[in-house]
């Protein structure tokens, strides 16, 4: 499903930065840990095409990534990869329920409303469908990101710092939501975290 080789990343101050190899199966999961600095969120942003390396590459289902156009690259992602960023991707001046309609009217999916209702209600926020993103809490943003990146059913979600700004009872709502949704797409989950109350949930981890 998921696979990358000899992956490294230069950024322009000078720090080279290598990762280890990943090889993860459909429906499988991966938490990526280590301290501040080390290039986690830089290697997630390279295992989803936002950027590319300086060596190695990434494949999944069998699609070198970098060998993509950025249109081509686009269109993999929207049709294949969940995202959920630490910090949040919103068009702020819309409802959540206009967010989340947008987002799976990209690539070309179904205007699924009963998905919508669905996916709110396990997240908590089915109250706040109608209201602009700007009036939302801290955490009811974050359950919102990773509404919007679990929306279109993805084969692999990358998920960058999930819980971290959630209480425990929204946090374990939030893995068991994961763990659930990749079991019903046998979907592969990739998850950054610094939360030891995700840590236990998920025992495949890489320290980088």
């Amino acid at each position: 499903m998921i696979k990358s080789s000899n992956l490294g990343y230069a950024y322009e101050n000078g720090q080279d930065l290598s990762f280890p190899d990943i090889d993860l199966d459909p429906g499988k999961h991966l938490l990526v840990l280590g301290p501040s600095g080390v290039g986690k969120t830089t290697l997630m942003y390279l295992m989803a095409g936002l950027l590319s390396p300086s060596q190695g590459k990434v494949s999944i289902n069998g699609t070198a990534l970098h060998s993509l156009a950025r249109n081509q690259m686009n269109r993999f992602r929207g049709e294949h990869i969940g995202l959920i960023f630490q910090q949040y991707h919103f068009i702020r001046s819309l409802s959540v329920s206009d967010n989340l309609r947008l987002r799976q009217s990209f690539p070309r999916k179904a205007n699924d409303g009963q998905r919508r209702l669905e996916l709110v209600d396990r997240l908590g926020l089915t109250d706040h469908l109608g209201k602009k993103v700007m009036a939302l809490s801290q955490g009811q943003q974050q359950r919102l990101s990773i509404a919007l990146g679990l929306i279109h059913r993805p084969k692999i979600v990358f998920a960058d710092e999930p819980t971290s700004n959630l209480d425990d009872a929204n946090c374990i709502k939030v893995i068991e939501l994961l763990k659930e949704e990749a079991e019903i797409s046998q979907s592969s989950l990739l998850i950054i975290t610094h939360d030891r109350r995700v840590m236990s949930h998920f025992p495949n981890q890489v320290m980088l």
